[in-house]
């Protein structure tokens, strides 16, 4: 049986990643602990928790000529993730985060985001028949807004399943909104997707209407420890989140994303996709490092036997 294939328009960076006691506030020195450098960037942490997950899977992106850029090629050839759109260029660096753990696994990130910001239509225009191929489409808002655009456009052009992740989260014109087949944001990027603060107390179920009636046909919005919520024509569901001990947060996103991608190609309903996805989202919490935790297939299945099946609402 062939494997499923699921290209990913996002970013590769390099995360350096230290726990500290409480996230600081500027003007205070702070020691802190277990500090680690590794691949990160959502879009390369798609890549490769999809092949990890058994997807033939291919990464479109920009990466500098540096010694982090070994770091992704590195990676990419130890996961199996193919890199035929994976440009180098010389006029900036590779993209890097820094990323700061409390004692309660939640962080903090900074981004400079260097070659991926050169991304354009034209990049993903190179990688067409890459994308003319494959079952799943992903992007990421980590490149800018207009690659991630075509990359949904061209998608809908040859019929593919698209899912647009919108993280790190700005505000994304309408017109996008009939080439994305399922949109995927969390709690505080569905809210500044509509215009408002992260915070906004008004509930995320109210907040999807608003969004859908905008043009978003299928919003599935992961609600970190509760589970995600999915709202559709004709699915009104939440699932819940599996019971794990939580050592980092950092990735959930990225795998749930992940797991939700893999289910669709491999033809499941959104339902049972999103509960695989549930399932990776779970198993990266429980390790250090995004890379580290991403699930391997045998233990994805696991997980994902341990999450129920919940009762459709009615949506009307």
């Amino acid at each position: 049986m062939a494997k499923p294939k699921i290209t990913v328009v996002g970013s590769f960076a390099v995360g350096l990643t230290i726990r500290a006691p409480n996230i600081p506030v500027f003007g205070v020195t702070m020691f802190g602990r277990n500090f680690d450098l590794g691949p990160g960037g959502k879009g390369s942490n798609q890549a490769v928790a999809t092949a990890r997950l058994g997807a033939d899977s291919a990464l479109v992106a920009i990466i500098g000529q540096d010694k982090f850029a070994d770091i992704a090629t590195d990676l990419f050839r130890a996961e199996g993730v193919r890199t035929a759109h994976v440009e180098q260029t010389a006029e900036s660096s590779t993209a890097v985060g820094f990323i700061i753990l409390n004692e309660r696994g939640e962080n903090f990130i900074i981004m400079d985001y260097g070659a991926t910001n050169r991304m354009d239509v034209a990049s993903v225009d190179r990688a067409e028949s890459c994308i003319q191929a494959s079952d799943v489409i992903m992007a990421v808002l980590e490149v800018p807004l207009p690659a991630a655009m075509r990359t949904m456009e061209l998608g809908r052009k040859h019929g593919k399943i698209t899912i647009l992740n919108p993280a790190p989260a700005a505000p994304i014109p309408d017109e996008i909104f009939p080439f994305v087949d399922y949109l995927t944001p969390n709690e505080s990027e569905l809210r500044i997707l509509l215009g408002l603060r992260p915070d906004d107390p008004r509930p995320s179920r109210q907040l999807v209407e608003m969004l859908r009636k905008r043009g978003a046909r299928n919003v599935v919005v992961t609600l970190g420890s509760r589970g995600v919520l999915i709202v559709t024509d004709t699915v009104d569901v939440e699932i819940p989140s599996a019971k794990v001990d939580v050592v980092d947060t950092t990735g959930a996103g990225d795998a749930f994303n992940s797991g939700f991608a893999m289910g669709l190609a491999e033809g499941r309903s959104v339902i049972d996709a999103a509960r695989l996805g549930v399932a990776c989202g779970a198993l990266v919490c429980t390790k250090l490092g995004v890379i580290p935790g991403m699930a391997t297939r045998e233990a994805a299945d696991e997980m994902y036997r341990t999450i129920p099946t919940p009762a459709c609402k009615d949506p009307g």
